[in-house]
C-alpha cells in the first residue's frame, strides 16, 4: 500500500514512540515486569500489497532492534528485511508485492535516500537514482511496478516532488519553499494528490491534484475565505481502475471528518457521520465502502460505512484504542489494539490474533481512570494510573505527551507502566493543542506556545494535589519531544510547582532549535509563533525554556540524541551550559541516535537512568 505522509495537516515533532518499544527474547523470569514490557516481542499492523494481498510488511523488535520484516501469508514465511545498528521503521510495500522500499538515514538523523529490496530477498539498491539525500516528504508507489512519486525536503530547496520511473531520470513535478508532501497516486497512475502549505500555515494543508507532467487537474483549499483556516488531508484514491474519487479529511465542522471528492467532476460527497470526535477513513478494497476509525476522548472505535446505502455499521472492538486498521480483500478488518491495562495485539474481525510473535509475553498494567478538570480554556481531560490498592498522597509523575498535535489515549505504554510499578501515580494531560477534542482545542496554542499548555497542566496539578492523589513534595514533570520541551519550560515558568524534571529529546533553546531543525519543523514553528525568530523575537523569547533557566530550582535530567533533527543537540547544549554556569543540579545523558532510540537495550537503559534519578532526588527532597 502507498505511504501517505504528506505536508503535515497534523504535523508534529513526534517521530518514534518512546513508550511502545520492546525487545529480544531469551531473558529469565527474574526480570522485573517493567523491563519485560520493553523486551517482549512486538509487531506493528502489517501493510499488504493491493495486487498481491498475501504479501505483507511489518515492523518488529524481535532482535532487540526495530526492523522491517516481510511476511508471505501463503507460506507463513517471515524474514528480516533490514538490519541496521539503530533500527529501521520507515518502509513501504509496492502494490504488486515485488519490492520493499525502505528509508536509509544515518543513525536516526532522518536525512537519507530510499532503497529497495526484492520481496523474496536479495541485495538492496538505490530506489530513486538521481535524487540526492533529503528528509522524506511522502512516497506513493504505482501499481505498474515501475513508477513512484517521491517527496523530498531540504533546507536549500524547501519541498520538491519527483516522478520516478525505472530506467529514466527523475522528473521534478512540484517545488515550493513551504512544506508539502505526497498524498497518493491513483489506481491507473494518471493522478497525483499532494498536500501543500503554500499559504504559510503548516498546521492546515490545502490539496492539489497533478498529472504526471506536473500540470494541475484540480484544487481543494479550505484555508481561504473564512474567519479561520481549516485543514485538509489526503486519505487515498479509490482502489478501482478508472475511479477518480479521492478520500479527503476535512475540518469544516470543527473536527476531522472524511468526504469523497471526485477530482474529475469536482463533486464533493460529505458523509456527515455525526460522530463527536475525530474521524479517519480508508477505502475497502473494492471501493464500495469505507473503514472508519473514530477517536474521541482518548479512546477509539471502528465502523464500516456503505457508500451506496449511506449507512454506518459498528465493527465491534474492545474498549481501548485502535492505533491502526486496514480492510482486507475478504472483507475482514485487521487492527492494532491495546488498552492501558492490556498490551497491544494485531487482531482480525475474522477472529483471533493475526500476528503473535513467539517468546516472552508482555505483562499488563493497571487501567486508566478518566479525570475532567476545569481549566482556563475549558474542560481538560487527564488520564490517571496508580498502583493497585494504593491510596494517596502518592509520589506522582506528570508524563506530558509530545506532538504537540497528538494526544494520550487509553492505550498500552511501557513507560507509564514502569513508573506505576515503582509506586508512582501517573497523570497524563491532554492539554490545549491535543487532538481528539475538536479543532478549536487543537489550534488554541498559537503564539503563546508552551505557556498555554502549562496553564492546563497547572490546573490538573492543582486537582491532583487537592484531591489527595499527589504528594505536593514529590511531583515529577517529565515528557519526551514536545513533552520534554514543556518539562523544561515548566521547570522555569512554574519553579515552585515541581520537585524535579526529566526531559527527553526536548526543545530547550527555541531560537537555536529553529535554526538547526529540519525544514518542515521550521514551517510548523513559523505557524505556531507567527513568524521567524527575527520577525517575532518576543514570542520566541516568551516560549523558550532557556529564557527561564535561571529560575529553575528543581534537579533536571535531560537525555538527547546527538543526531536528532527535530530537537537538535546544539540548542540542548546551550541550555545545559546555562545550568552549569549556575551550579544547578542536573544530569545529561547523550546517546548516538536521533529523536529517540529504536534499540531496546538503549531504551531500557534510559528508563533505568530516569527511575534512578527520580529515586535519588526524591529521597534528598524528603531529608
Amino acid at each position: 500500500m502507498t505511504e501517505r505522509n504528506g505536508s503535515g495537516a497534523r504535523e508534529q515533532r513526534e517521530h518514534r514512540s518512546h513508550e511502545e518499544q520492546g525487545g529480544h527474547m531469551g531473558y529469565g523470569e527474574e526480570m522485573p515486569d517493567w523491563e519485560k514490557r520493553f523486551r517482549a516481542p512486538r509487531v506493528s499492523l502489517p501493510d499488504w500489497a493491493e495486487d498481491a494481498p498475501d504479501r505483507s510488511l511489518f515492523v518488529s523488535n524481535a532482535t532487540g532492534t526495530y526492523e522491517l520484516y516481510a511476511w508471505d501469508r501463503s507460506t507463513g514465511r517471515q524474514r528480516q528485511v533490514t538490519d541496521r545498528p539503530n533500527g529501521t521503521t520507515d518502509g513501504v510495500l509496492s502494490p504488486d508485492g515485488r519490492w520493499i522500499w525502505w528509508f536509509d538515514d544515518k543513525d536516526g538523523d532522518e536525512f537519507g535516500v530510499w532503497r529497495r529490496q526484492p520481496f523474496e530477498g536479495g541485495a538492496d539498491e538505490v530506489a530513486a537514482p538521481g535524487l540526492d539525500p533529503s528528509y522524506p516528504a511522502g512516497l506513493a508507489l504505482g501499481r505498474d511496478g515501475r513508477t513512484a512519486v517521491v517527496g523530498r525536503s531540504t533546507d536549500e530547496d524547501g519541498t520538491t516532488i519527483h516522478l520516478v520511473r525505472d530506467g529514466q531520470d527523475p522528473v521534478e513535478i512540484y517545488r515550493h519553499r513551504e512544506s508539502a508532501g505526497v498524498g497518493d497516486l491513483s489506481h491507473d497512475g494518471s493522478l497525483i494528490a499532494i498536500e501543500h502549505t503554500e499559504h504559510g500555515d503548516a498546521m492546515h494543508s490545502a490539496l492539489r491534484v497533478l498529472r504526471p507532467d506536473g500540470t494541475t487537474v484540480a484544487e481543494l483549499d479550505d484555508t481561504k475565505g473564512g474567519a479561520e483556516e481549516l485543514g485538509l488531508e489526503v486519505l487515498g484514491f479509490a482502489p478501482v481502475a478508472g475511479d477518480t474519487r479521492l478520500l479527503v479529511g476535512h475540518q469544516r465542522r470543527g473536527r476531522w471528518e472524511p468526504l469523497v471528492w471526485d477530482v474529475a467532476t469536482g463533486e464533493e460527497s460529505d458523509l456527515a457521520l455525526e460522530l463527536p470526535g475525530d474521524v479517519s477513513a480508508e477505502w475497502y478494497p473494492d471501493g464500495s465502502g469505507l473503514l472508519i476509525v473514530h477517536s474521541f476522548e482518548a479512546r477509539s472505535e471502528m465502523y464500516r460505512y456503505d457508500l451506496a446505502r449511506r449507512e454506518l455499521e459498528r465493527v465491534p472492538t474492545p474498549p481501548g484504542t485502535v492505533s491502526g486498521a486496514t480492510a482486507r480483500p475478504d472483507g475482514s478488518v485487521e487492527y492494532l489494539w491495546s488498552s492501558a491495562a492490556e498490551p497491544s495485539a494485531v487482531r482480525s474481525t475474522a477472529g483471533g490474533v493475526v500476528l503473535d510473535p513467539p517468546g516472552m509475553k508482555s505483562p499488563g498494567s493497571v487501567p486508566v481512570q478518566d479525570v475532567w478538570v476545569e481549566g482556563p480554556g475549558g474542560r481538560i481531560h487527564a488520564l490517571v494510573q496508580k498502583p493497585a490498592g494504593a491510596t494517596g498522597p502518592l509520589p506522582t509523575v506528570f508524563d506530558i505527551h509530545g506532538g504537540p498535535t497528538w494526544h494520550d489515549s487509553d492505550s498500552f505504554a511501557a513507560g507509564p507502566a514502569a513508573w506505576v510499578d515503582h509506586g508512582y501515580a501517573v497523570v497524563r494531560v491532554n492539554y490545549r493543542g491535543s487532538t481528539g477534542y475538536g479543532r478549536a482545542w487543537t489550534d488554541a496554542l498559537k503564539h503563546r506556545v508552551g505557556l498555554i499548555e502549562l496553564e492546563d497542566i497547572a490546573a490538573v496539578r492543582e486537582w491532583a494535589v487537592t484531591s489527595g492523589l499527589a504528594d505536593p513534595d514529590r511531583l515529577i514533570l517529565t515528557g519526551g519531544s514536545w513533552g520534554g520541551y514543556l518539562t523544561l519550560l515548566g521547570l522555569g515558568v512554574q519553579p515552585d510547582a515541581w520537585t524535579l524534571g526529566i526531559a527527553a529529546v526536548p526543545v530547550a533553546d527555541y531560537v537555536t532549535a529553529y535554526h538547526d531543525e529540519m525544514e518542515a519543523l521550521k514551517a510548523l514553528d513559523r505557524t505556531l509563533l507567527g513568524g521567524t525568530p527575527e520577525e517575532v523575537p518576543e514570542r520566541f523569547e516568551a516560549s523558550s525554556p532557556i529564557t527561564y533557566v535561571d529560575q529553575v530550582k528543581a534537579p533536571v535530567y535531560i537525555s538527547a540524541g546527538v543526531n536528532d533533527p527535530r530537537c537538535p543537540i546544539r540548542q540542548i547544549e546551550n541550555y545545559v551550559k546555562r545550568l552549569e554556569a549556575r551550579g544547578a543540579v542536573h544530569e545529561v545523558y547523550r546517546y548516538d541516535a536521533g529523536h529517540g532510540s529504536l534499540v531496546v537495550d538503549e531504551r531500557i537503559k534510559q528508563v533505568r537512568l530516569e527511575l534512578e534519578f527520580a529515586e535519588r532526588h526524591l529521597k534528598k527532597a524528603q531529608v
